[in-house]
């Protein structure tokens, strides 16, 4: 049978759905869809970073670490990271506690991953780069 990689990924899913715990019906969300998911997303992020950023507004450059509490280990970390930082960095952008996220503005992340059933969650540490120059002392 020839077809492409994504029909083969599907077919494979779809055969073996059960076993991985995704409903006989599971859709891949489309583009649609994605913007969906990150417009109701969007709202909570501004929400907690409204009460744990306060006033706090970029300044310089960031590193960024994700700590990924899952209820289970159903998804990939990958999956699980790489849109999540997407959907937050781009709520953190529009409520005006990052600047940007080009390179410029966030020098960095890290992703960590654990497992909490009683309290799935994320935490996001910021941390700001301060350039610190020193002159010489001239006598």
């Amino acid at each position: 049978q020839i077809g492409t990689i994504h029909s083969f990924c599907m077919d494979l899913l779809r055969r073996h759905c059960m076993g991985l715990g995704l409903s006989p019906d599971f859709q891949v969300a489309d583009e649609t869809r994605a913007a969906a998911m990150k417009r109701e997303a969007e709202p909570l992020v501004l929400l907690h970073a409204k009460g744990c950023l306060r006033k706090w507004k970029q300044s310089c450059p960031v590193i960024m670490h994700y700590h990924w509490l899952e209820k289970d280990r159903r998804w990939d970390m990958d999956n699980i990271s790489s849109y999540g930082r997407k959907v937050i960095q781009d709520a953190l952008v529009k409520g005006g506690y990052l600047k940007g996220d080009g390179w410029q503005h966030i020098a960095g992340f890290s992703d960590g991953f654990a497992v909490d059933r009683r309290c799935p969650r994320i935490e996001i540490e910021i941390i700001e780069i301060v350039e610190v120059t020193y002159e010489k002392n001239r006598t």
